[in-house]
């Protein structure tokens, strides 16, 4: 079996969010786990400015050129082969030095983003070589989807296409010109509100054999209102052909005993040096040492949809309780004013360290006693993955990949964190409330960290089902062009 692999972003190479996370990892792993096997998985990302500026030993490979109104656009194509996984980078005049790998200019994003799907495509033609799949993931590389269903390229025509939805509001608004430019037009006559029917995120969920969520509850969130962002009726339709699959978590990035960011490594079996990393913290930030109370922590883009400012209202209710917060992260600018005023107003209590900075986030996941994720929405999450393998105990809203992570019975003994329904600061409140009781229980609450940190969030796991998901799609292609030869 041979999978492309689309993304915008790829760890090593560029990351902004957790698409870089997954498309860095996933594929390794797929590799890892058919190891000996004839499957084979090739990955292609933009070559954005950000590796431009300190690129790997690059193979040049062929130069395209991309059929465009009103003239084609020239693409050009280098390798990269890393642990047996071949990376291809497409370059083009839009990917730009300076250019960032996202833009707020909606209408450039929909024109470089469309030009790398089907730049993609022409690439396997020219090379020759055909994939049983190709795996699109959210709207930017969409259009390669849409484009091979079209077109009925003979090239293409036994080869099945998958999508995952990493987070479905973001439907790629400001492409449709674009995709008319690169010979896409609507789907007028497809089964798509009309709205949507020059989207790229709708049109690639169109054109996919299998669609797939990043957690098993938010593809069931997708297909109801609350979540669905208007095409809850059309995913509703396609429910057979909607599965949800968790991600997973590089175990060597996020292994507490061999952590090099952290100040003092620790396991199970000496998970009393957890206690280390928070004093050293402390001194960090400038506070005395205080173990007997929790160290609160989020490490989180600061939005909205993270509910950050349910955290907030949250902190300033339950003041009557012994705690400390650090809040890591950046965003909304409204969101970070409302942090760092929540710091003037209480600095022996709160934190506000309003940067990205990934070598931070691990000292506070590994210091943080509880951490919050008070996610209006959640498709799948990372951080409450993390904070568990890190011995912290997470306390999340109950939807998409938190609800599916979080194992909260009730019992200590047996759960994994908390979790709270509604998204409004008293549900919160009255959890928190909870933990901070548990907190003054040693016994419950080191058997809770045990309990998480013996879960299996590997890519391993979640690996198997996507190579399931893949395997089901080929065979159902091959069934497929058994009855068209048939007929005919």
């Amino acid at each position: 079996m041979k999978v492309f692999y689309l993304a915008a972003e790829a760890e090593p190479y560029v990351k902004v969010g957790g698409l870089g996370d997954v498309a860095g990892s996933l594929p390794h792993a797929l590799q890892e786990i058919t190891s000996g096997t004839e499957f084979e998985i090739r990955v292609a990302i933009p070559f954005h400015g950000a590796i431009q500026q300190n690129p790997p030993l690059l193979k040049f490979l062929t130069s395209l050129q991309i059929p465009h109104y009103p003239q084609p656009l020239q693409a050009q194509v280098y390798e990269l082969e890393q642990a047996c996984v071949k990376t291809y980078f497409v370059s083009g005049n839009l990917f730009t030095l300076d250019a960032p790998v996202y833009s707020t200019d909606t209408s450039f994003d929909g024109l470089k983003f469309t030009f790398f799907s089907l730049a993609c495509l022409e690439f396997l033609q020219a090379i020759d070589w055909r994939p049983d799949v190709v795996h699109a993931n959210d709207w930017h590389t969409a259009p390669a989807l849409y484009a091979m269903l079209i077109q009925r390229d003979d090239f293409f025509r036994q080869t099945a296409r998958v999508i995952t939805i990493h987070n479905l509001p973001y439907l790629g608004h400001g492409a449709a010109e674009a995709l008319m430019e690169f010979g896409l037009p609507p789907a007028v006559n497809s089964p798509l509100p009309v709205w949507a029917q020059q989207l790229p995120l709708p049109l690639g969920i169109y054109a996919a054999d299998r669609i797939i969520a990043v957690s098993p509850t938010y593809a069931q969130e997708i297909q109801t209102t609350d979540f669905g962002a208007g095409l809850e009726e059309y995913l509703s339709s396609r429910r057979e052909d909607i599965i949800g699959i968790l991600n997973g978590l590089d175990l060597k990035v996020w292994d507490p005993s061999a952590d090099k960011n952290i100040a003092y490594t620790y396991d199970l079996q000496k998970l009393h040096r957890k206690e280390y990393n928070k004093t050293h913290l402390y001194k960090e930030l400038g506070w005395k040492s205080g173990l007997d109370s929790p160290l609160i922590g989020m490490v989180t883009r600061l939005d909205y949809q993270k509910g950050v400012d349910i955290a907030l209202t949250t902190l300033r209710n339950v003041t009557e309780l012994p705690w400390k917060a650090v809040i890591l992260g950046t965003g909304n600018p409204a969101l970070e004013q409302a942090v760092y005023q929540l710091q003037l107003e209480m600095p022996d209590r709160l934190r506000a360290v309003l940067r990205f900075d990934p070598v931070l986030s691990h000292r506070v996941y590994a210091a943080a006693d509880i951490l919050l994720i008070p996610s209006r929405y959640e498709p799948c999450g990372l951080a409450q993955m993390i904070a568990m393998r890190y011995g912290t105990i997470p306390i999340g809203r109950a939807t998409g990949g938190l609800r599916d992570t979080i194992l909260d019975n009730g019992n200590p003994y047996t759960s994994t964190g908390f979790l709270f329904g509604r998204p409004q600061s008293e549900e919160l409140d009255a959890t928190l409330r909870r933990a901070i009781q548990l907190f003054s229980n040693r016994r419950a609450w080191r058997a809770m960290q045990r309990n998480g940190m013996t879960q299996d969030f590997s890519w391993a796991r979640s690996a198997r089902e996507y190579l399931n998901v893949y395997q089901q799609v080929v065979k159902a292609k091959e069934i497929d062009s058994v009855s068209v030869e048939a007929k005919v």
